[in-house]
């Protein structure tokens, strides 16, 4: 990963750009030696948010009763 200050960043941007294009490492921008942002390459959520969602029920015992709103665990 690349770090630069912000000042080497705005001088030469789009070089930063093309190069996080090219390689799809990404470059951490740091304001006196602090990182505060990251440049990355974007990347599209193709998958539908159901399998993003599969594996995280905890339970599903009586699926047909009433759920009270105390019966809710929420998972750590």
């Amino acid at each position: 990963m690349n770090q630069v200050s912000k000042s080497q960043f705005k001088a030469k941007a789009l070089e930063f750009f093309r190069q996080v294009e090219s390689s799809g490492e990404s470059v951490i921008i740091t304001d006196h030696g602090k990182p505060k942002l990251e440049v990355r390459s974007f990347r599209s959520q193709q998958d539908d948010p159901l399998s993003r969602l599969r594996g995280t029920v905890l339970r599903f015992e009586r699926p047909t009763e009433p759920v009270a709103e105390d019966d809710w665990l929420v998972a750590q």
